[in-house]
């Protein structure tokens, strides 16, 4: 099954979240959604306001989902098993000298090291609407 691309926008006025923003085509098209699955209000005409926009924060979907089945977000919060808290991440990773490889990572707060995803791992907010949790760990 191939992963879906798609996109979050947190909006920093209203703070909320405006999810399916890469459907956005105008104003009328109703692709666009809130948390609660509700048609979103928005003045952009497509994806590209979104992302060309400083009202806007936009996160791209992972391809993973929690331990509880949600879907993971670059800006997303985790907690581990062992209880450590990570954040979502993108972004390009040298492994060695040779090899340098691209895309998403949880970055813990304890160490501020790239680390794997496990399905173990648990959504319990995100950067914009707990910034409290990101205190938690360090």
């Amino acid at each position: 099954m191939a992963t879906m691309i798609k996109f979050r926008a947190w909006e920093n006025k209203n703070k909320t979240y405006l999810y399916n923003v890469q459907c956005a085509y105008d104003t009328l098209g109703g692709f666009v959604k809130y948390d609660d699955g509700e048609d979103a209000d928005y003045e952009e005409s497509c994806f590209g306001d979104f992302l060309d926009n400083k009202r806007y924060d936009v996160e791209q979907f992972t391809g993973l989902k929690d331990v509880n089945g949600n879907d993971i977000y670059v800006g997303d919060i985790l907690k581990t098993k062992a209880g450590l808290i990570q954040i979502v991440d993108q972004g390009i990773l040298a492994i060695d000298r040779e090899d340098i490889i691209s895309g998403f990572y949880a970055n813990n707060l304890s160490d501020d090291k790239p680390h794997t995803f496990s399905y173990d791992d648990e959504i319990i907010g995100n950067v914009h609407a707990n910034p409290e949790l990101l205190e938690a760990d360090k």
